[in-house]
């Protein structure tokens, strides 16, 4: 079996909430990494073979495929594909595994991955609480065990006791 190895590894300023990164969208600061790895390593953009992402809730800013869109947005070949994984906290570390596992089955030789996230943009919990209307009516009319069962109670003005 081949074995896969992370050769370089770059990362954006950390910031806090409303701080001075809030203003700088999400396919800008991956860009900003994707450029400088591909300058840094000096493999050419059209020898990668792939873009993996990990992002938390991607609605707003950051929908679609953002691990696509930071490497578009940062000049790279347009033939190398993307793709995004949401895994919740470990979303990032999923985007790794996975390039891992792509080279190690012999499938691919050179992916990049990492992941992006916007926290004043996109808080956390957003897709949960953007869908929580949508999905509490269509999986299930009536009250269920946990929290969907007690915001939905709050929503009718009942109790979940019987």
């Amino acid at each position: 079996m081949a074995e896969a190895y992370i050769v370089d590894a770059i990362r954006t300023p950390t910031g806090r909430r409303k701080g001075g990164l809030a203003h700088i969208h999400g396919a800008d600061l991956g860009a900003h990494v994707l450029k400088n790895i591909v300058e840094r390593n000096g493999i050419p953009d059209a020898d990668y073979e792939d873009v993996i992402f990990g992002c938390v809730d991607t609605i707003g800013p950051l929908a679609g495929d953002i691990a696509r869109t930071c490497w578009l947005a940062a000049g790279l070949d347009q033939s190398v594909p993307g793709t995004t994984v949401d895994r919740q906290c470990g979303s990032s570390q999923q985007a790794v595994h996975f390039a891992a596992q792509a080279v190690m089955s012999g499938c691919m030789d050179v992916v990049v991955a990492g992941g992006v996230q916007t926290m004043t943009q996109i808080p956390i919990s957003s897709a949960m609480i953007a869908a929580e209307p949508w999905a509490l009516r269509i999986l299930s009319p009536a009250p269920r065990a946990g929290w969907p069962a007690t915001a939905q109670s709050r929503r009718r003005s009942s109790s979940r006791r019987r």
